[in-house]
């Protein structure tokens, strides 16, 4: 079952307290570290699991795989090229998700892009937050909720990207 929640406005702080954590376990390692994803922005309904994205060198991340573990963090192969994925699970619950990009990609990353539009425009956070709750009624599984939420976060995405004066990409990686 997928669970959607209301907003938590405690999840900015959790997002700050993890970033701060890596950060300080694995200092100079990542350029760059931010909360991405839903539990980033300010009222949208979400899975109660925080995201971050790093831009880091990841031969140089993956020699660190024995300290992201110490912190509970796992690596998972998601057959994506260009990025890392690590998961961690507290008390038999994901809790944080890890994704490590080349940092030649950072500035154009579709995870941040949206994010920041989002935060801009309450009326497709609204959007977002209704197709989210319906979707977690009808999936059992996350990667049909994930592929359903599709359409409308190509739409969002690209928005943000215009404003950027960025082409149109598909937001989901091969």
């Amino acid at each position: 079952m997928i669970e959607v929640v209301e907003y938590d406005p405690a999840w900015p702080a959790r997002g700050a307290a993890a970033r701060t954590e890596l950060v300080s376990r694995l200092p100079g390692l990542l350029a760059a570290i931010e909360h991405i994803g839903s539990t980033s922005v300010p009222g949208l309904a979400a899975k109660p699991v925080i995201d971050l994205m790093a831009a880091a060198d990841l031969d140089r991340v993956t020699g660190h795989d024995e300290t992201l573990s110490d912190l509970g963090y796992q690596r998972y192969d998601t057959g994506m090229v260009g990025r890392l994925f690590y998961f961690r699970d507290q008390h038999a619950r994901r809790t944080c998700h890890l994704h490590v990009v080349p940092l030649d990609t950072w500035s154009t990353r579709n995870e941040r892009l949206l994010r920041d539009y989002l935060r801009d425009h309450p009326a497709d956070v609204a959007r977002y937050a209704e197709l989210k709750r319906r979707l977690a009624g009808q999936h059992a599984d996350s990667a049909g909720y994930t592929k359903a939420k599709t359409k409308l976060i190509q739409e969002l995405t690209d928005r943000a990207r215009a404003g950027r004066g960025l082409p149109p990409v598909p937001v989901w990686e091969e």
